[in-house]
Order: C-alpha cells, then sequence, then structure tokens
C-alpha cells in the first residue's frame, strides 16, 4: 500500500513540476530500500535477539558517531535547515532513526545485566551515556525524534520497575519548568495558536495542516479514487513523507483510513502478543517497547494529519517514503518475530 502511494505521490509532483526525472524514480529507489532492509532484517533474524542485546553498547556508540558525522560539511546533509542525514553514495542514511530503537534496546541490556538492583548513581551514569546521542538529535534539530525517545524511555522505565522517584519527580518538574518558561515566549504562543486554528497562518506554518484537513475531509466516505487526489498537485508539500496518509484519506476515504488503522492495531496487537508468550523477561521488555515504538509512530504521524496532534516531522511507518524509517522498523519487526519464533520452538519442544 505504502509503495502505490509514493508512485501515486512522486509521480504527481514529477509531471506537476516537469521535474528531469522518472516517475517511477522514487518507487524504485524505496524499492532499493525495501531490498536492503530486507537484508538487513535476515541479518538481525540469523543474529537473534540475544546476541542484538549483547551487541547493543558498541551499536548504540557507533550510532552516536554517525550523529556527530551530520554535522560534517561534505558528509552530513543540510535540509530545510536541519543536520539529520549522511549521504552514502548519493542516497541520505538517517542515523536517529536507528537511534530510537538502539536507546531502549541498550538500556535493557544494561539494566538486565545488573546483579543488584538499580541505584541511583548507576541509573544517572546509565543516563548520562543515553543523553550523548538525544542530545546530538536535540542540535539537529529533530525534536520529534527527541519526544518519540523520550516517550520510550518513560515507557520502558515504567515496564522494567524503575523506582518512580529516580525519573518521575524529575521529569515532573522538568515539564512543569519548561511549560512556564515557554508559556513567556511569544514564539511559542504563536505556534499553539496556529495549531489550534491554522486558518489563521496559511501562508506560514499552517498551510500544511490545513490542507492536510481539506484533503483528508473531502474523501468523504469512499474517497475519490485512486489516484484521483488534487490535494498532491502542489497544494500539499510533503505528500509524499509526513502527510501521505492525507492523500491516502483522500483518495480512499474513511473507509480506506480505517483499514490503515486497523492494520497497525493489528500489528500492535501480534506485537503484545508475542511479548506477552516471551520465555525470557528480556524478550518480553524488547518485542513491548519495540511494538510500542511501530505504533506510537504511527499515532503520532495520524494524529498530526487529522490535526489532533502538531506537527512533529514523524514518518508514518511501513508506507510513507522514507529509505532510513523503513531500514529501522523493518528490523525491529524482525526482532519481534524472532522472540516470538523462539518461543514458539520453547513452547512446542516443552509439550513434546
Amino acid at each position: 500500500m505504502g509503495l502505490v502511494m509514493i508512485f501515486n505521490t512522486t509521480s504527481a509532483e514529477v509531471l506537476d513540476r516537469f521535474l528531469d526525472r522518472s516517475t517511477h524514480h522514487a518507487l524504485i529507489k524505496q524499492l532499493l530500500y525495501a531490498l536492503v532492509g530486507g537484508l538487513g532484517a535476515l541479518c538481525v533474524w540469523f543474529l537473534g535477539y540475544q546476541n542484538l542485546v549483547k551487541l547493543s553498547g558498541p551499536l548504540l556508540a557507533s550510532a552516536t558517531v554517525l550523529l556527530v558525522l551530520v554535522f560534517i560539511p561534505g558528509i552530513g546533509q543540510q535540509i530545510n535547515g536541519a543536520c539529520r542525514w549522511i549521504n552514502v553514495f548519493g542516497n541520505s542514511f538517517q542515523p536517529s532513526e536507528f537511534v530510537k530503537y538502539l536507546i531502549p534496546l541498550y538500556y535493557i541490556h544494561a539494566t538486565g545485566s545488573l546483579v543488584k538492583p538499580l541505584v541511583l548513581k548507576t541509573f544517572l551514569k546509565l543516563l548520562a551515556k543515553i543523553a550523548v546521542p538525544t542530545a546530538l538529535i536535540l542540535i539537529e534539530p529533530d525534536n520529534g525524534s527527541v519526544a518519540i525517545i523520550l516517550v520510550s524511555l518513560v515507557v520502558t522505565f515504567v515496564m522494567t520497575r524503575l523506582k518512580w522517584v529516580y525519573w518521575a519527580l524529575p521529569l515532573l518538574i522538568l515539564c512543569v519548568s519548561g511549560a512556564v518558561v515557554a508559556s513567556q515566549m511569544a514564539h511559542v504562543s504563536d505556534r499553539i495558536q496556529v495549531y489550534l486554528h491554522p486558518e489563521y497562518d496559511l501562508k506560514g506554518k499552517g498551510h500544511q495542516p490545513y490542507q492536510a484537513k481539506i484533503a483528508a475531509g473531502s474523501g468523504q466516505l469512499f474517497g475519490k479514487g485512486l489516484g484521483e487526489s488534487l490535494q498532491k498537485l502542489e497544494y500539499l508539500p510533503e505528500a509524499r513523507s509526513d502527510y501521505i496518509a492525507a492523500i491516502y484519506a483522500e483518495e480512499f476515504g474513511f473507509v480506506g483510513i480505517t483499514l490503515l488503522i486497523f492494520l497497525y492495531m493489528f500489528i500492535g496487537f501480534c506485537g503484545f502478543r508475542i511479548a506477552n508468550s516471551a520465555q525470557t523477561v528480556q524478550g518480553f521488555y524488547i518485542a513491548a517497547i519495540f511494538t510500542f515504538l511501530i505504533c506510537f509512530q504511527a499515532f503520532l504521524n495520524l494524529g498530526v494529519v487529522s490535526g489532533l496532534l502538531p506537527s512533529k516531522g514523524t514518518n508514518l511507518p511501513f508506507f510513507s517514503q522514507g529509505g532510513s524509517s523503513l531500514l529501522a522498523n523493518m528490523m525491529a519487526l524482525c526482532v519481534i518475530l524472532n522472540i516470538g519464533t523462539l518461543s514458539s520452538r520453547k513452547s512446542i519442544w516443552r509439550k513434546g
């Protein structure tokens, strides 16, 4: 479904702008990323989630180095004022997409290897290690990825039963302080106003959310039909990535978008069921947090498209155009499947 919509939106962009490239350029590129993602997923499968957990420290350190490289001219790519990508043979690579999964994976490994319960000093050391890649992502800037990482950490803290005084109280103080400071800033109140009423700034930050509402609403119950969207013709910027669900809703209507939401709910159901049947506590944590991350990113993207949430630049997993996101999500899904397969084998062996 994602490949069809990527071809649908990008081919219209090529024709509308008279770009000097094939209408199949984005489709072929996404297919190549899917092929590389499939190979990466196979590597993860044969490696096994236990070995992947053991390698989480070196993998996170390597990803941190890549996050530094995005700021080096000639290696990193700056797009729309953000330094988030590395140029790899003419293709862009976004390390932060992998860090989203590596940080909770490393935390689970670090806390699982402790002989004694986690004390405050050890927790602060662990938090300092995690803070380095998170701060680099914040500097890029990529606020959406930072928000996803922080939420995933909170979920991980809750699952691992970390003492609430270690994280909940400092987080509450930080949120309250941040809200008080932000309320005194004029641009923050302006952004909140645009979020609540995008029609007040149609030529600026309110343009995309407003056009997305038009696209989704004009689809009505059954949509206009595949390829019949009008908003993809330069009315809605970034239609192939962050707002691709709006074009999908325009062409397939309420019925189509309900099916899409159901598919993500089905991924969530299967992932949490695998987590529930995992034979190890570590397998339970990893399957649960990886499933949460996939579904949470889908919720954020669909929330932005519907106007429920402010724009954060989050891709729709397995659907939007974005090679790094596709690679990371395919590997994460394979980790979940690996946990489920090992659990099934042990269950069959025990019954036998």
